[in-house]
């Protein structure tokens, strides 16, 4: 049998032993006051400590704090936590700031062939260099802490969110003339203006469509077995293509050509389909970005021998997102263009034009909204 120190006799008042009693038997006190009321109850009856820890299923040093606390600060006093200094911060407020600061810098500036931080570098720097710049409480700082500090300043140095700088001195300007041109439309189709002999278009060149072959046939999908399409993932390429397109934006109808390059060569043909398509007397007025091929010599040259017949609106520098006919590329990237496999160059032709005319067999008519509110 262990031998065991004896310790004092606990002595419990009437009042105190029947605090004791209640609390032992309450279902609304904390758990931790219910198990010292019992070994205090328990210990006053004359158990030993481990008698007391094997009825409560608890272990011995539990109990013998409980005790020692009763009997050195009161019974009452030892059912509840003492009150604690609290543990000072490893890490002070202006190392934090000193390690946040280093996070808005960019590796590089300080020696490393890294663009971005990692949360591992940026732990690594704040041991080998925080201490230089008074920061000792850095030494030992691990990227969990690092990961920490950074999530609570919402700082982010690990990832990259991209914006457009507007690099056109003159781009609400030429926003504006494309958005009338849009409320033209606008007005037109609510019939509240005439066309005045104006066609109204919307022009891009989509390219780098590229004609992808297959090796081996797409294989259907096997109810209750395979649910997609299978397909062998070698392909063969074949070359790309040129989508050269404008919508009309009063009738929705899709006027394309489909060429190897998109050239000033290319851009004249198109223009020469426009002038086809239209009457004389309409004045054709096309939305387009400032791309080189709409104003180099060749293009000028064919405008010169059609004056009058043209109206160029151009988007701003940055700003395609103006031109509608981008939400028409948008949807045949997520449709037409999507898993098209082809044999030929020439298959790859025939399958937009093909496209094309499905679209202008049910045109839809784009509509722009921002910014016409306020024309």
């Amino acid at each position: 049998m262990p031998f065991e120190l004896k310790k004092a006799k606990l002595r419990l008042s009437s009042e105190v032993k029947k605090e004791l009693d209640r609390i032992s038997r309450s279902r609304t006190e904390k758990a931790s006051r219910v198990e010292r009321a019992k070994i205090l109850l328990l210990y006053a009856e004359g158990n030993s400590v481990n008698s007391i820890a094997k009825a409560l299923s608890t272990n011995r040093p539990k109990v013998d704090r409980c005790i020692e606390k009763a009997l050195q600060l009161g019974v009452l006093t030892a059912l509840d936590d003492l009150p604690r200094s609290g543990k000072p911060p490893k890490i002070s407020e202006e190392a934090k700031a000193w390690l946040i600061n280093l996070a808005c810098t960019k590796p590089k500036d300080h020696g490393y062939s890294f663009e971005l931080w990692t949360q591992s570098l940026l732990a690594e720097h704040a041991r080998l260099h925080g201490f230089k710049h008074g920061h000792r409480s850095l030494n030992n700082i691990q990227k969990g802490t690092v990961s920490k500090i950074l999530k609570k300043s919402s700082i982010k140095p690990h990832k990259i969110s991209y914006y457009l700088e507007r690099r056109d001195p003159d781009f609400e300007r030429k926003m504006v003339q494309v958005l009338h041109v849009y409320k033209q439309v606008e007005l037109i189709k609510e019939n509240k203006a005439d066309t005045q002999g104006i066609a109204y278009l919307s022009y891009d060149e989509k390219p780098g469509i590229q004609a992808i072959e297959s090796t081996s046939p797409d294989l259907p999908p096997v109810p209750g077995k395979y649910g997609t399409i299978s397909r062998d993932s070698e392909y063969i390429r074949h070359g790309t293509l040129s989508l050269l397109a404008g919508i009309d934006l009063l009738d929705g109808q899709v006027h394309a050509i489909v060429a190897d390059r998109h050239r000033s060569k290319e851009f004249v043909t198109f223009l020469k389909l426009l002038d086809l398509l239209y009457p004389d007397d309409v004045l054709i007025r096309i939305v387009l970005d400032n791309h080189s091929i709409h104003v180099s010599k060749e293009t000028r040259t064919y405008l010169k021998s059609k004056p009058n017949r043209f109206d160029l609106v151009f988007t701003p520098t940055h700003g395609s997102w103006l031109n509608i006919i981008e939400s028409l590329f948008a949807k045949m990237a997520k449709t037409f263009l999507k898993g098209l496999r082809v044999d030929s160059k020439e298959d790859l032709r025939k399958r937009i034009i093909t496209w094309i005319g499905e679209i202008n067999a049910f045109p839809v008519q784009f509509k722009w909204k921002y910014g016409l509110d306020k024309l």
